[in-house]
């Protein structure tokens, strides 16, 4: 689970990390009164769960209450990269002498944590990583040594940071391990003018699988649905594991590991999956029902593909899903069909029953696959030249 900035300074702070004095506020009103208790000059930062806020125009300086109200007023309801920011943080200005840039991640593949500190922090921290690598150090951290004193001066050293940050450095790692994070990063993580090491923003990414281990934490989760995709609130409250995507092709899979293989042979086939879709191994017909009635509800599916190897999910179940989806939903859009495993010949012939002009079937995965996105950029494509026809219509 990603957190919000507000949400990162809080786990910042509670472990001893810097951060300036700051308010959350959801009006342009409540943004002007935070103004005025913290000094009247503030910076007004747009609360979303993404980057390049800065380039975006969701970070600004506010001279006093009065500007803080108009900034606030402007930023709130703006559009950052597809998330609407319904809040913003008031906070009071720092006087920066130099930024840098420190954060933990996990490194699945090595099985251990890696340590990331530049000298040059700040917005252009992405171009400096891509244009001149050897500025970024990257420092492996064993689980199970940690960091420890030698290794925060380590880190420190190879990312070109003062010695007085090696503090910092072991609360960050703090964080990362007390609360199971997957990431902590702080950028910029600054050095003011009076010579304090100061986080001006963090970003935290939580295990949520690691929830159990942490009552205490606060119920930060699940989210914000106002900065949540609604269909993927309407999937977490039918307990299926969704993901929004950005393609045209839906697809539904039992099992996170053949819907991970669906997606890549769907975009071989020249198109892009629209969702991840996992209905489980052991999914009812009312589990696929579900699964099918949300994905042929998201506007941007031009085509969807079932693909299901029956194991504890038996075919014939998938397929009474999707006759009984059917049933309530209006099949719009071609529905691509592989079935697999465990009782496949029943699957396939109550498909076959059903006799819809929509349903497709497939007998092998990349057949399936293939016409899927067949069917998906032959769909766009005449939706392009009916919209083409129709702006031609307007225009004379």
């Amino acid at each position: 689970m990603d957190l919000y900035e507000h949400q990162a300074r809080e786990l910042l702070h509670d472990n001893g990390v810097l951060v300036p004095r700051a308010e959350v506020v959801d009006t342009a009103e409540a943004a002007r009164a935070a103004a005025e208790r913290l000094g009247g000059r503030v910076v007004i930062k747009a609360q979303v769960k993404t980057g390049g806020r800065g380039k975006a125009g969701g970070v600004k300086l506010a001279d006093d209450p009065a500007a803080a109200e108009l900034t606030a007023r402007r930023i709130l309801g703006m559009d950052i990269k597809g998330h609407t920011v319904h809040r913003v943080m008031v906070a009071e200005p720092v006087e920066v002498a130099r930024e840098m840039y420190l954060g933990f991640t996990l490194d699945r593949a090595a099985g251990r944590f890696l340590a990331i500190a530049s000298a040059e922090g700040g917005m252009e921290i992405e171009e400096v990583a891509a244009r001149r690598p050897e500025a970024v150090a990257r420092i492996a951290v064993d689980p199970a040594e940690g960091v420890t004193e030698a290794k925060a001066a380590e880190i420190a050293v190879a990312g070109g940071l003062p010695r007085e940050t090696t503090e910092t450095i072991r609360r960050l790692w703090t964080v990362l391990t007390a609360h199971d994070a997957l990431l902590v990063e702080v950028n910029p993580l600054v050095v003011t003018r009076s010579g304090a090491i100061v986080a001006l923003d963090g970003k935290v990414t939580l295990d949520d699988n690691a929830r159990f281990r942490q009552p205490s934490q606060p119920s930060w989760d699940a989210a914000d649905d106002r900065a949540r995709d609604p269909l993927e609130t309407r999937a977490a409250a039918a307990g299926l594991g969704y993901v929004k995507l950005d393609g045209q092709v839906g697809v539904i899979g039992n099992g996170a590991g053949l819907v991970m293989s669906t997606l890549d042979v769907v975009a071989g086939c020249g198109a892009r999956p629209a969702d991840f879709l996992d209905i489980g191994g052991g999914a009812s017909a009312q589990v696929m029902a579900d699964g099918l009635g949300l994905v042929l509800d998201d506007p941007d599916v031009r085509s969807v593909l079932v693909n299901v190897f029956g194991g504890i999910t038996a075919c014939d179940a998938v397929a009474d899903g999707i006759v009984r989806a059917l049933d309530t939903v209006t099949l719009t859009k071609p529905l691509v069909v592989r079935l697999d495993g465990n009782n496949a010949a029943r699957g396939r012939a109550i498909l076959g029953q059903l006799a819809h002009p929509l349903v497709h079937q497939a007998d092998t995965m990349d057949g399936a696959a293939a016409r899927a996105a067949e069917l998906a950029v032959s769909a766009a494509s005449a939706a392009a030249d009916t919209s083409a026809a129709s702006s031609d219509t307007s225009a004379a």
